[in-house]
Formats: structure tokens, C-alpha cells, sequence
């Protein structure tokens, strides 16, 4: 199959799944749909209502697309997301949304379920948004690869990746000189949250990332990359530092700069922004190379760790 777009068509979404420590059915889908702010006050995950309170009415809808239905995993949470941001119609199943939306929003960040949520979906020929990670395992990266390879929509990756902050750094940094140091901060799990971490940074350098070496712990993960333009990366993943959410610092031949991840609205705005333009266009607004490098990144820091610290060459992971 190929997509080609499905034009400048009202748009329905799907937005499936709730893991817990994951908001994001509340947050994304009062981006696309605004919000009740006496429902969304209860919501709980206390930050949501407050950035979402910060923005002017006008920032909030994205043209012609709306999120239609939801489904949760614990079915009680479902109409409190729906009474919150604003969405019509509750499903029994996942499944039960095929033929009735333009496309579905897979709205968990554990690579390891992804595979299977996604399934029904693919075997549907609908479009599919997947939140961060897309993978943690080299099994499942080999069907998504196979998926894409078919010619199936789908489309994965971390808001970090839309950071207003970052954004300076993203593909030049002249002033900085040649980039030799970088690193970058993260609280929660190397599976879940590293990908954040990894795609803050990835902009910045581009490809070409060689070898990934995790001398940390399942709850506190540090790990270190090494690129071909001789640039030494430090992430760090660690399980209760929520004080240290996107602290990045990048340190060059002639100059530093450091700038924290602050504006998450905007970055998961600008995130389902791209989407929306990926569906109506058919164009990607990255290519899939660039996600399965990250996820091998990702997979890479989760086998050193598994093997006592071991340096693990990205090549290696296939």
C-alpha cells in the first residue's frame, strides 16, 4: 500500500490507551478539542489544567480535526477524559473505532505493548500517531520496520523533539564551534522516559551515533553515546528527578550554551501539528530512519545495562 494523504477533510481521531503516569489523553486531546475546566480541574495529573489554563482560548483547536472517541484501559477512566476534553463518543473496545475515524493516537509510552495495540490498526489500514517510545526491543522494531516497509502511515517520536528551547541549537550551532559535550537530563525510567532525553539531542547532532554504554541502574540510568562528529553525549535517566525534566547543556570548541525544556504545551502541540500535515499530506515530516536509530539507541542503553555496563555498538543492534 502507499498513503498519499487524506486532503483538507474534516479529520476524526481515536485516542486509545492509558498507562499509569501518562496524561496524555487529557492533554492531547484538549489541544484538538479545548476542554471543560471544571472536568479537567479533577484531572489527575495536576500539571495538565495548569499548563493548559496558562494558554490564550485561541491556542487551543487544530483545524478541521477533532478527537471523536476514546478508550482507556481501565474503563472507569474513560468518561472523565471524554467529560474533560471535550469528546463524544466512549468505545467498549479499541477496535470498536475502525470505520468510524480518519485515524487513531495510541496514546501509551510502553514500547513493549506497542506492537500489539497497533496490530488491529495496521491490519485496518489506518493511520496510526504512537507516543514515544515506539519500540524497546529489537522483535518489535523488526515488525514495525516490516510495517513501514509496507507502506503502512504510522508515526512515532517525543514532543522533546518540538522544544522550543532546543529549537536554536537544532542542525547548526556555529556559535558553539565543533559540539564535543553534550548532555541532557530526564527523570522517570531508561524505557519510558529516555527517549525524551534522546530526542532533545538528536536534532542537533543529526545521525550517525556509534555506540551507547549504560553504566547505571534499572532506576538510575546513565548512559553514554558517542557520535561520528566526535561529540561525548551523557543521558541521564533517573526514576525521581522530576526536578531535572530536560536540562540541557552543550559545550563546543569555541563556546556553551544550556537551556531547561519548559513550554511542554507548545511542544506537544506542534507535535500533532506535524501529524495532522502528515495526514493530510502523505509526507513524513521525518523519515523512519531517523526513529529506528533512535530506538536502537534506546534498546542499546537497555542491553548495556543488562550486561554490566558493556559498550554495545548501534551496529550491532539488529
Amino acid at each position: 500500500m502507499h498513503f498519499n494523504g487524506l486532503g483538507d477533510k474534516e479529520l476524526s481521531f481515536a485516542m486509545l490507551g492509558m498507562v499509569e503516569g501518562n496524561g496524555h489523553p487529557y492533554s492531547w486531546s484538549a489541544i484538538f478539542n479545548g476542554y471543560d475546566p471544571d472536568a479537567m480541574a479533577v484531572c489527575p495529573y495536576p500539571v495538565i489544567p495548569v499548563y493548559l489554563g496558562q494558554q490564550p482560548k485561541e491556542a487551543l483547536g487544530i483545524p478541521r480535526a477533532r478527537v471523536t472517541h476514546i478508550w482507556t484501559d481501565d474503563p472507569q477512566d474513560a468518561p472523565k477524559v471524554a467529560k474533560a476534553s471535550l469528546i463524544p463518543n466512549v468505545v467498549e473496545r479499541p477496535e470498536d473505532v475502525i470505520d468510524h475515524v480518519d485515524a487513531v493516537i495510541i496514546a501509551t509510552d510502553i514500547g513493549s505493548e506497542h506492537v500489539e495495540r497497533c496490530h488491529p490498526f495496521v491490519e485496518a489500514k489506518l493511520p496510526i500517531f504512537v507516543d514515544k517510545p515506539l519500540v524497546d526491543n529489537v522483535n518489535d522494531l523488526r515488525i514495525f520496520q516490516q510495517w513501514i516497509l509496507d507502506g503502512h502511515p504510522i508515526l512515532s517520536g517525543s514532543a522533546l523533539t518540538y522544544s522550543r528551547e532546543f529549537q536554536p541549537y537544532h542542525g547548526s550551532t556555529p556559535e558553539l564551534g565543533e559540539l564535543r559535550f553534550i548532555s541532557i537530563t530526564t527523570p522517570k525510567s531508561w524505557e519510558r522516559y529516555g527517549i525524551h532525553a534522546l530526542s532533545a539531542i538528536y536534532p542537533i547532532l543529526g545521525p550517525g551515533f556509534l555506540s551507547a554504554q549504560n553504566t547505571g541502574t534499572k532506576d538510575h540510568a546513565v548512559v553514554h553515546f558517542e557520535h561520528t562528529m566526535g561529540a561525548e553525549v551523557i543521558v541521564a535517566a533517573i526514576n525521581d528527578m522530576y526536578g531535572g525534566f530536560g536540562c540541557l547543556q552543550l559545550c563546543g570548541t569555541k563556546g556553551n550554551a544550556s537551556t531547561v525544556f519548559q513550554d511542554t504545551f507548545y511542544a506537544f502541540k506542534a507535535q500533532l501539528v506535524d501529524f495532522v500535515k502528515y495526514l493530510r499530506t502523505g509526507i513524513p515530516p521525518f523519515p523512519f530512519s531517523e526513529t529506528e536509530e533512535l530506538m536502537k539507541m534506546v534498546i542499546a542503553g537497555l542491553w548495556s545495562r543488562d550486561q554490566g555496563g558493556r559498550k554495545i555498538a548501534l551496529s550491532d543492534v539488529q
